[in-house]
């Protein structure tokens, strides 16, 4: 963590959430908070961690990552 007031202390978890809101949020209208949740899971677990491309990654998802830094660790 860096010093109090620091603005890239929540880059990471800001950028996260504009993207949440600009594919998914933005797109929908939820009748109920269970359904928002349910949609938003699995946004999250099926898409963003398993099929979203992320650039800081070198345009590999989440998941196929951690199984290439798991095969360099071996």
């Amino acid at each position: 963590m860096s010093g109090t007031g620091c603005c890239y202390d929540n880059a990471v978890t800001e950028t996260f959430f504009s993207t949440l809101k600009r594919e998914l949020v933005y797109h929908c209208s939820f009748k109920t908070r269970q359904e928002a949740q349910s949609r938003i899971f699995r946004y999250i677990e099926g898409f963003y961690n398993r099929k979203r491309l992320h650039s800081a990654i070198g345009y590999c998802s989440p998941e196929e990552f951690e199984q290439l830094e798991l095969r360099l660790a071996a």
